[in-house]
């Protein structure tokens, strides 16, 4: 789909009420497959590469506003009034700014391991806080380092090992960012604070947090469902940042149940 001149990816599946699903910073949709999974029996799925990332363009520089206007323009193309919107680390973010530039558009709102405001993204300031470890690393080395920090400590190896054979499948397909795309992904994600804004949201909301996230922890989470009027906020005891991972029946459980009520 074309967006002012920039190719967004879009993928619909399933049927019924559309559901908008967007994905965290240097991931893609492939990463989304068990929540579509789980949650187009229930919702006409719209999952969008976000731009910088996927099979979607990959500018040099944009902003989290380009990522807001792309979510809103893809409702316009297909048509989409109202939407329910979820949205994940990076995607909870572009989520949180449609909610509160068009509060009418998004009927309920799914934000999975937020934050609602950020000088750097959360991944930057990981990087900063462990850069005496990280002295002397490759790229490559730094965001293995940094994914390894994102599980809870009781998530084992084969829940780990499937994060390294996402990354494989991604470098398959021919959708691993460079260096230099994921520098400009993060980029983008610098100096917001959607905090003054969040009392307008007007959607039904379903905030959920690891317990053990490093990167948005659950004290993000709950600024968030405090200042959105109708939030419901849920901590998922043995995640960390990658719940979809870590405790997919249980976070899918929690949207399902959320997704149902009217």
């Amino acid at each position: 789909m074309d967006i002012g001149g920039t190719r967004i990816h879009v993928e619909e599946h399933g049927h019924g009420r559309p559901l908008l699903m967007l994905h965290g910073l240097g991931s893609n949709i492939e990463s989304m497959r068990p929540d579509i999974a789980a949650l187009s029996p229930l919702r006409r799925v719209v999952a969008l590469d976000s731009r910088g990332h996927g099979r979607s363009d990959r500018p040099a520089a944009y902003t989290l506003d380009d990522h807001v206007n792309d979510v809103l323009a893809v409702m316009d193309a297909l048509g989409l009034q109202t939407a329910d919107v979820m949205g994940t680390s990076m995607g909870s973010y572009v989520a949180q700014g449609v909610a509160t530039r068009a509060p009418g558009r998004v009927l309920k709102l799914v934000l999975v391991v937020p934050k609602s405001s950020g000088t750097t993204s959360s991944v930057a300031r990981l990087i900063s806080e462990h850069a005496a470890e990280l002295e002397g690393k490759t790229n490559d080395e730094i965001l293995a380092f940094i994914g390894d920090l994102m599980f809870a400590p009781t998530s084992g190896p084969g829940i780990r090992a499937q994060r390294e054979q996402a990354a494989q499948r991604d470098l398959a397909l021919g959708l691993t960012q460079t260096p230099e795309q994921f520098q400009a992904a993060s980029r983008a994600l610098e100096g917001f604070d959607y905090r003054p804004d969040l009392p307008r949201v007007t959607a039904d909301t379903l905030v959920v947090s690891g317990r053990h996230d490093p990167l948005n922890p659950p004290h993000e989470g709950e600024v968030i469902a405090e200042l959105i009027p109708r939030a419901r906020f849920v901590v998922l005891e043995g995640s960390g940042h990658l719940p979809s991972l870590e405790q997919p029946e249980e976070l899918h459980a929690v949207i399902r149940g959320f997704l149902e009520v009217e």
